[in-house]
């Protein structure tokens, strides 16, 4: 038996495997870039399009997750984290359109219990 001699080595497989890499690599730096949480907003015909910066965010991703800003909160601390702001504070209600509306209905109820009274939800036109 004679042992054949290897000239070259085959990358094709490595080129591959880099490629692969290389869009996970593409796809998480972009959404850590946006810093954003993606929802997918329900659709309004009366949408006005006038957000203010100054507004507080909280959003309900389609899995049920809160987040208060751009940080997940548990669903036990979303009426004590307010407590710092005061009641006439701008709330905006980002809401994905496929999360159950058991969580929208759960964290207006705190907002509410909290006397909270500036909040809007947020649509798309």
């Amino acid at each position: 038996m004679k042992v054949q001699k290897f000239d070259s080595i085959n990358v094709v497989p490595f080129i591959d495997i880099m490629l692969v890499l290389l869009v996970i690599i593409l796809t998480t730096a972009t959404f850590i870039a946006k810093g954003i949480i993606p929802v997918e907003l329900p659709k309004s015909i009366s949408a006005s399009g006038k957000l203010e910066h100054k507004d507080l965010a909280i959003t309900i991703s389609q899995e049920g997750a809160i987040f208060f800003e751009k940080k997940k909160i548990c669903r036990d601390s979303v009426a004590t984290d307010r407590e710092e702001y005061d009641n006439n504070t701008s709330i905006r209600i980002n809401c994905d359109k496929e999360a159950k509306f058991d969580s929208f209905i759960f964290v207006l109820d705190m907002l509410k219990q909290r006397k909270f009274k500036n909040l809007g939800i947020i649509t798309k036109k």
